[in-house]
């Protein structure tokens, strides 16, 4: 039940092209880069819909994900867990979005990257970026976030500030792996 609006327009019966244009990307759970595509080519793909300046928004993405400037010809189906999302991320970022949507974006990738990915994010935040994040490393996600929401069973059952949340002890035993 519900809908869901950007801007004041109900995007629930849209298709992804005109989601994009309002502002709202998604990137993933498990990635979905294009393997066979280079490094450059997937990020240019982000830029379908808004083709100016590119090169300088691909330039942008690799300042911001260093990483991928040391890959960028290879194959996207090559890069490590950990790059592939970052080479995920950027894509997305490619389209100018207002609203980020990341799906499990720690899954699978080792701690150090994974600390690598989420100093990237909490820069996005600091750029004002709105991102929507899910992840079941609850402790890294509150640490990121401003408002956190804890769904069980597909039912809201706790929300607040993620400062709220993290000193809830019922909540952090019950969610957070704390005991």
């Amino acid at each position: 039940q519900g809908g869901i609006h950007a801007g004041g327009v109900n995007l629930m019966h849209l298709r992804a092209e005109q989601i994009v244009r309002h502002g709202v990307v998604l990137v993933p759970e498990g990635r979905q880069v294009f393997p066979e595509l280079s490094v450059l080519d997937n990020i240019r793909l982000g830029a379908f819909l808004y083709p100016q300046d590119v090169e300088a928004r691909v330039e942008e993405m690799l300042g911001r994900f260093p990483r991928l400037r040391e890959r960028l010809h290879h194959r996207a189906g090559l890069l490590s867990g950990g790059e592939q999302q970052m080479l995920a991320i950027a894509r997305g970022l490619m389209s100018r979005p207002r609203v980020l949507l990341l799906d499990e974006p720690s899954l699978g990738l080792a701690p150090k990257v994974i600390a690598e990915l989420f100093a990237a994010l909490d820069q996005l935040r600091r750029e004002n970026m709105t991102i929507v994040l899910v992840d079941q490393m609850a402790a890294l996600a509150l640490s990121l976030a401003d408002r956190a929401y804890v769904i069980e069973g597909g039912r809201v059952v706790a929300q607040g500030t993620a400062a709220e949340i993290a000193a809830n002890d019922a909540l952090a035993k019950a969610y957070l792996g704390a005991h």
